[in-house]
């Protein structure tokens, strides 16, 4: 199974193991909002100029106003998977990251260990990567809590680097707040989990201002496209659609939880984008819902789990059910 492991959204290579299996395609396996943010086609793109740098700063505006941090403090790059390994050259001596969690904040600082969140106050010294809320399992640390850490490696003379991907849709846990000059902390944003659109290809990276000008200097002067630019400045900017979704994603949550739970299924693990469950063999349950043409995604780290991304329809969940119904 560790050719589905690495990452999700393998939806071309599933399609070329599993053949024809008589159905379209349902990718469950990104964690990606199934809802996409809907003004794409209103936009107008400029492909024949260079991306504008007024166009960029009003971006970052929008994105700083979303996130609650001063524009001084927030560099747009491009997707944060590009932001984050930049970031392993920039901050300076030991790092820990906390598993289980994404494989590359184990990759972006040279000999990065691994830790429990249950050993974060063992740190010192060193820069700490987490993810907030976590993925695979939706974890979730409270700003609160996040502020006594950072109050602790601080002492310290470390770093905490937050990785908040999915925290647009429970924007109350965020640390954005807390980004300043004095104090070491580092948060990265996505654009393309939220709002549907992982496409683009946009992030940002949030820190003190001495952080973000390394940053701008690695970047050059066109870090994003004309159209990460124009299509990111718009969906930041369309409140109603985002208050919308943070109603809307936790009641298709619900839903996906409560019919997993129907199936004796044990979550033990989910945010609004996606649930977590544990079986004795998930390969085999991946295996039976790859034959239905539904890609879910497992882990070579623990045979057991097996997450799963919202449907994006009442037809696409009944689907679901009817495949670990009758597989």
């Amino acid at each position: 199974m560790n050719g589905w492991t690495f990452h999700g959204g393998r939806l071309s290579k599933a399609k070329a193991h599993f053949g024809n299996v008589g159905a379209q395609w349902l990718d469950l396996s990104t964690g990606i909002n199934p809802h996409a943010w809907p003004g794409v086609s209103n936009l107008s793109i400029d492909w024949r100029s260079l991306p504008d740098v007024k166009a960029l700063e009003a971006l970052e505006a929008a994105a700083a106003h979303h996130f609650g941090v001063d524009p001084a403090h927030i560099c747009a790059v491009p997707g944060t998977e590009v932001g984050l390994r930049m970031l392993g050259d920039c901050l300076p001596g030991p790092a820990a990251h906390v598993v289980p969690s994404y494989r590359t904040h184990g990759e972006m600082v040279m000999g990065s260990r691994p830790i429990a969140i249950t050993d974060v106050v063992t740190i010192a010294g060193s820069t700490l990567i987490l993810a907030n809320p976590n993925n695979p399992d939706g974890r979730v640390l409270t700003a609160s809590e996040l502020a006594g850490t950072l109050q602790h490696i601080s002492a310290t003379a470390g770093w905490l680097v937050i990785d908040e991907a999915f925290a647009d849709a429970t924007p109350d846990i965020s640390l954005a707040s807390q980004i300043s000059d004095d104090r070491p902390l580092v948060i990265f944003r996505s654009f393309g989990k939220f709002f549907g659109l992982a496409g683009v290809r946009l992030g940002f990276v949030l820190g003190p201002r001495t952080l973000i000008a390394r940053f701008r200097a690695k970047l050059g002067s066109w870090p994003l496209s004309s159209a990460a630019i124009a299509i990111g400045a718009a969906a930041y900017r369309d409140e109603r659609w985002i208050e919308d979704m943070r109603t809307r994603l936790p009641i298709d949550a619900k839903a996906l939880s409560d019919m997993l739970l129907r199936h004796s299924l044990k979550v033990i693990g989910e945010c609004p984008l996606f649930g977590l469950i544990e079986v004795d063999d998930a390969a085999t349950v991946f295996e039976r819902l790859a034959r239905r043409a539904i890609l879910t995604r497992p882990f070579d780290h623990n045979p057991s789990w097996l997450r799963i991304g919202l449907p994006d329809s009442e037809e696409a969940l009944a689907r679901l059910d009817d495949a670990l119904t009758y597989g």
